[in-house]
């Protein structure tokens, strides 16, 4: 597999994003939004099972170079960013890999923040085949009414940020608005996929999260 930096300008200025590359040749594309600690050394390694599965995996730099030391950071990094700007870096990265590496099918997800994005990105803008938000904020009814992408979302029960309140509203406005979203949900707490925090993680639930998502991915790619 070959990994290269993808550059890019969006609104806010330059910016980057990771991209790992298949061995195979392929025109299939994975959108991979970081959490709030930034592009980390476990998105990139999201990104190279991505790329394992036969996919090109772009993770955009949603903080231009930039890595949370804490959850402090952490937060103050996620509330600072815009999520105009956050949405445009994703446009912009979808762009330039379309144009430059000849990428024709796009599916996206993400995970806490990332999660959010990946929602989002699905309701407002155009391109995606697919999208598997785990655990992202649900965006108010105006904006996820727009929903026309095929989406997996994905939860966990034991979640207090992503409660099953919030839930059962995406549920609700899903079958209100005859949106295409199913809702997956393990006995799990939130960032339950990261293998790298012991505390959350959940190797069952993610082990049977990735194979729904890599289906689906190939499903609708």
């Amino acid at each position: 597999m070959k990994t290269e930096s993808l550059q890019f300008s969006s609104a806010g200025g330059e910016a980057t994003a990771h991209v790992v590359h298949p061995d195979q040749e392929t025109k299939r594309a994975v959108v991979i939004i970081q959490e709030w600690w930034g592009l980390n050394d476990h998105i990139k390694d999201i990104a190279g099972r991505y790329a394992a599965e036969g996919f090109i995996a772009i993770a955009p730099d949603l903080y231009r170079g930039r890595i949370a030391k804490d959850s402090e950071e952490a937060g103050k990094m996620m509330h600072d960013l815009a999520i105009e700007d956050g949405l445009d870096i994703i446009r912009n990265a979808v762009d330039a890999a379309a144009e430059k590496m000849n990428v024709s099918h796009f599916g996206i997800t993400g995970f806490c923040m990332g999660g959010t994005y990946a929602l989002r990105a699905a309701c407002e803008l155009e391109g995606f085949s697919a999208a598997a938000p785990f655990y992202g904020d649900v965006p108010e009814e105006e904006i996820l009414s727009k929903l026309k992408t095929p989406t997996i979302f994905i939860s966990g029960t034991k979640d207090a940020w992503i409660n099953p309140e919030k839930v059962a509203k995406l549920e609700d406005a899903a079958e209100r608005y005859e949106l295409p979203i199913h809702s997956v949900k393990y006995e799990a707490d939130h960032a339950f996929f990261n293998n790298t925090r012991p505390e959350v993680y959940d190797p069952v639930a993610a082990a049977d999260a990735w194979a729904l998502v890599i289906g689906f991915m190939n499903d609708k790619l």
